[in-house]
């Protein structure tokens, strides 16, 4: 039997029971709009939740303390202490998936113009590892490298009010970094040295200034290379009397904090795993995201579950619709085998008529999940922003929470086919089976 007799008669038998064939395809549809509206909630609502994620900005950073509180498996907390220093600093280099690695030093700073005065809160880190960071873009100036790290960058927002005292008045001055000669003193509240030695002050020669950013640590925070920053420090301790220059140098040794860039999300955990098993506890936001990625993949499971029940449903149907087809149409089977058709012709047939209504009804089922998409997207909005924030994230004012992505409509249309030949392959050999004999008996 040639390919266009077998469409031929296939689309004529199934334009002959045209309200059963219509039920059927209606199904279909039904089972696609209900994957596809599925599957697009659940990719709607995870790239809304990663988007908040990445926004964030901090979810490869993982931050080592010298003190840090944890529970000890009996509802009570135990403090930890541990020390960071550059052997850490050095052992947390040869992790797997370390990207970058700073240890980090926080003072407070006394900015002078002149008679007026403002503070500062400096953040100390290895400029070398500013980039792997993702420090952002400079407004002004050039970041400072290894080789050139006597630069001084300013956050966005930094530095601002300048002022002084005119008796009772405070008097506040904009200050032009360019032209205006600005200097620091370290805020420690060491007593300086009564030697006559004069008091550190270091006058700022280079400089940069961050561009506006959504991180408010770019915004308000000074930032200085570490390096550069012991040698002004030791400046500075060296001005001090003899204890508290020995208490200054020392404090050099240890740092306040190590901050440790992982070079994927993913791989957070089994960092912060490897430094447990190390003696160290860390902290990172990923301690707080995991748990709500978790319900976000729990989600999607149970909406692909849904529309997978759906099409099975409409699965059924469609071998429902050929078995009942085969008792109507017994007769023209034994005409057909007694004309000389293949076995196989017969099979086709079937086959064939399953895979038709599997195919419109998941082309009009695709087309009628983008209308519907758009629909929920414009007036379902607190609903889909209601499952949003069972994952942990927050619902965005006018975020679209059902995402159809370009794979999915040819992904639903062959699934929808396939479930039609493969519901229609169990009757199609069961009339294969058919007697010609017996066939041509039948009056039906």
């Amino acid at each position: 039997m040639r390919i266009s007799d077998l469409i031929k008669m296939g689309l004529r038998n199934l334009g002959r029971r045209k309200a059963r064939t219509s039920l059927t395809v209606i199904g279909v549809i039904i089972g696609t709009i209900s994957i596809m509206l599925m599957i697009a909630i659940g990719q709607g609502l995870n790239y809304n939740f990663e988007k908040q994620i990445m926004e964030n900005g901090r979810m490869t950073i993982i931050e080592i303390y010298p003190s840090t509180w944890e529970d000890d498996g009996s509802g009570e907390y135990k403090e930890y202490k541990q020390t960071l220093d550059d052997g850490l600093v050095k052992k947390i280099r040869e992790i797997k998936h370390v990207r970058a690695v700073s240890p980090v030093i926080q003072k407070g700073v006394q900015l002078k113009c002149g008679k007026y005065q403002a503070y500062a809160q400096l953040k100390i880190m290895d400029c070398s590892t500013w980039e792997d960071f993702g420090f952002p873009p400079l407004a002004e100036g050039s970041y400072p490298t290894p080789e050139n790290n006597e630069v001084i960058v300013y956050g966005y927002d930094a530095p601002n009010d300048f002022y002084y005292w005119s008796g009772n008045q405070r008097k506040i001055k904009d200050v032009d970094m360019s032209r205006d000669k600005i200097s620091f003193t370290f805020d420690d509240y060491y007593e300086e040295s009564s030697s006559g030695k004069k008091a550190f002050n270091y006058v700022i020669r280079n400089y940069a200034k961050m561009e506006v950013c959504d991180d408010w640590e770019y915004s308000y925070y000074t930032y200085m290379d570490i390096e550069f920053y012991k040698t002004l420090y030791k400046e500075y301790a060296y001005k001090l009397s003899a204890a508290n220059k020995k208490k200054a140098l020392k404090a050099l040794e240890q740092y306040e904090s190590i901050q440790i860039n992982v070079d994927n999300m993913k791989n957070v955990t089994k960092v912060q795993d490897e430094l447990k098993e190390m003696g160290y506890r860390t902290n990172s936001s990923m301690e707080y995201i995991q748990p709500m990625l978790d319900t976000s993949a729990m989600l999607q499971k149970v909406f692909l579950a849904i529309g997978a029940v759906a099409f099975v449903v409409a699965a059924i149907n469609i071998a429902n619709t050929m078995i009942m087809s085969i008792y109507e149409r017994t007769k023209e089977i034994g005409i057909m085998k007694v004309l000389g058709c293949y076995i196989r012709d017969i099979k086709k047939l079937f086959l064939f008529e399953a895979g038709i209504i599997g195919f419109l009804g998941g082309l009009v089922g695709v087309g009628l999940s983008y209308l519907l998409a758009h629909l929920l997207n414009k007036y379902g909005g607190s609903f889909l922003g209601s499952l949003m924030s069972l994952t942990g994230g927050n619902a965005e004012a006018g975020a679209a929470y059902c995402m159809i992505p370009f794979w999915l409509p040819f992904v639903a249309l062959l699934v929808a086919v396939l479930v039609g030949v493969f519901s229609g392959y169990i009757p199609a050999r069961r009339a294969t089976k058919i007697s010609a004999i017996e066939a041509m008996k039948n009056e039906g």
